[in-house]
């Protein structure tokens, strides 16, 4: 049985998506076997990938492919000639298309600019098999990297990661996955210290020298020079909780080049989304007409 909206179960890691109705196969199938048939190189993540990892089965409306941002015109090419509606979402990230009431996302990174798929993403990848089709399945250390910024008021993908390190910890290139993070190592760890509270009796499968490394971080921070005391990163993990700190707080947004990865352009729209898509509330109109020149400070 198809699992109901948000509900979980555990399924066989071989090719855990196998009792999903014919219509929902055959759109899923129809996507991965136009985008190999038009070359574009690509990888399954989100809740497929998820389940191959881990055997966790959860009910989706969309599958989720990784491209490099390059390939996204010829994707959607290829994808509307073979009957899907089609549109670039946020050209800074993602791209749809859609069938039979289904989804595809397009996903070269992250809506914040963090984890842009690059080569390391399919020369890491492993083999898979999703809807019986074999593929290629996004990295467990690059999922971890993108899900971990992921800390909306509606959606946090902690658990994601927890169980990803649980099932795939002892395998992890650990020294790759603290370089993906770079200096923004403190949300990794984050992450860290609460699967240790989650898996209390699985305190291990993190090795010792990784925990040790970053605690190692902070202390030389504590006794270090502060950086820049007026930047909100915040914006990196929810695009609307902290825009208090950037809107009227005095504080420089975290996401914005060319400290971070994003455009004012980007970031604009990015934003203007929040309040397309209810239940947000629209901005204050002072707020909205002077968010662009506030970027740009």
């Amino acid at each position: 049985m198809m699992p109901v909206p948000g509900s979980y179960t555990r399924a066989a890691l071989s090719d855990p998506i196998q009792s999903w109705p014919d219509d929902v196969c055959a759109t899923y199938v129809n996507a991965i076997e136009t985008l190999r048939d038009a070359d574009v190189e690509f990888l399954i993540g989100g809740a497929f990938a998820l389940a191959c990892y881990t055997g966790i089965l959860r009910d989706t409306k969309d599958l989720d492919v990784f491209l490099r941002r390059r390939d996204c015109k010829q994707a959607l090419a290829a994808l509307s000639s073979a009957g899907f509606a089609t549109d670039m979402t946020f050209s800074h990230w993602l791209a749809k298309a859609f069938a039979g009431g289904r989804y595809v996302d397009l996903i070269h990174g992250g809506g914040n600019g963090v984890a842009s798929v690059d080569d390391l993403w399919f020369s890491h990848s492993h083999p898979g098999h999703v809807l019986g089709v074999p593929v290629r399945l996004c990295p467990p250390e690059e999922m971890i990297w993108s899900k971990a910024f992921i800390m909306e008021r509606e959606r946090f993908d902690g658990a994601d990661i927890a169980h990803l390190i649980l099932a795939r910890g002892q395998q992890l290139d650990w020294d790759r996955l603290i370089e993906r993070f770079g200096r923004r190592w403190r949300v990794l760890l984050s992450h860290l210290i609460l699967f240790g509270f989650i898996y209390p009796g699985e305190r291990s499968v993190v090795p010792g020298d990784v925990m040790d490394q970053l605690l190692e971080r902070v202390k030389r921070e504590r006794t270090g020079s502060a950086e820049e005391s007026r930047v909100c990163d915040g914006t990196l993990l929810s695009r609307q909780q902290y825009l208090p700190d950037v809107w009227g707080g005095g504080y420089a947004d975290g996401r914005l080049l060319p400290r971070g990865d994003m455009t004012v352009a980007e970031i604009a729209d990015w934003t203007a989304a929040i309040f397309a898509d209810p239940p947000c509330s629209p901005p204050h109109p002072a707020q909205a007409a002077s968010q662009s020149s506030r970027l740009s400070r």
